[in-house]
């Protein structure tokens, strides 16, 4: 009678196990091979909503940049340069997207004296890598990509980071983690917390209410892409940031809540501004506000990088 309650205890042990593995498996492939939006949808989107110009994209000058990543890859990016400055933005797109999506920015921070890279993160457009890690490696590459424009225009040059959504996590956790070496960040819509992002969405938009699945997903992603979620937790760096930070949010979004840019930005030390858009979805702050947008941004950079400078 042992012997066979033993097996059946093993077997239902077993069985459950195994589900539960089954489980976690299928879940951090969803994260690390995360469905990327087509880059064909991606560029038609931008031209029907007037933020891809053609004929200005054919004849501003710009240049192709590859650029190798730390993490054994090739980054793709163009880098334009409208202006004769060394006032350079780099552009963090959101996942799923890729540099098309950042190219709306271009213009922007073209009249606010700046040039400008777009680049796609790994995994996306047309950059090398074969995971999504949501800023854990894609923060070193932001490095990688800083590092070659600090090269090309020199030390005494003036470098921004304008990040969304993924991009602005990657923004904050490379200043953050690994060096503050850009003069000034812009955090669009990021999550304060990958596992707390997760999460929420979890229990939006499934009925599992119990957070066992995430914890799951973050043993397999230790396991098959080397890091743990707790690593992508972009309140544990924000702290280090020394630079100005310019704190981006649409109030309606209900994807990545307003609340942790608000939590972000209260947790940072020194130089920072706040801005918080009445109307806009998920990543849309510019594309439904874009002359607030600006002025929000010129407001920030006169402030803490032209006065600076003048001073």
């Amino acid at each position: 009678m042992k012997k066979k309650f033993f097996w059946i205890f093993g077997l239902v042990t077993g069985i459950f196990g195994g589900i539960l593995s089954l489980a976690g498996y299928l879940v951090s492939s969803q994260l690390i091979y995360i469905k990327k939006k087509d880059d064909l949808f991606i560029l038609e989107r931008e031209k029907k909503a007037l933020r891809y110009d053609e004929k200005w994209f054919n004849r501003v000058e710009k240049e192709d940049i590859m650029i190798s990543s730390p993490n054994g890859y090739v980054i793709k990016g163009i880098y334009f340069k409208p202006l004769q400055t060394k006032k350079t933005m780099i552009i963090c797109h959101g996942v799923t997207e890729n540099k098309v999506n950042s190219v709306k920015y271009v213009r922007l921070f073209e009249r606010l004296g700046f040039n400008t890279i777009v680049y796609d993160h790994r995994r996306h457009g047309e950059s090398g890598g074969k995971t999504t890690s949501y800023g854990f490696y894609e923060k070193f590459d932001l490095e990688a990509v800083l590092h070659y424009i600090k090269e090309q225009l020199g030390y005494d040059s003036i470098i921004g980071v304008h990040g969304e959504s993924m991009g602005a996590a990657t923004t904050l956790l490379y200043a953050g983690i690994l060096e503050d070496r850009a003069d000034f960040y812009i955090a669009d819509c990021p999550y304060s917390d990958f596992y707390e992002q997760l999460l929420y969405l979890m229990k939006k938009k499934t009925p599992l209410k119990s957070p066992l699945a995430i914890k799951l997903a973050a043993i397999f992603l230790r396991l098959r892409d080397g890091y743990w979620l707790k690593n992508v937790a972009p309140r544990t760096a924000i702290p280090n940031i020394t630079k100005p930070v310019l704190f981006i949010h649409s109030l309606p979004d209900d994807f990545i809540l307003p609340d942790m840019t608000i939590e972000l930005y209260q947790l940072k030390k020194g130089p920072k501004m706040l801005k918080l858009f009445e109307h806009g979805a998920h990543a849309q702050s510019f594309n439904e506000n874009p002359d607030e947008y600006e002025k929000t941004v010129h407001t920030f950079i006169e402030k803490y990088i032209t006065n600076e400078q003048e001073t």
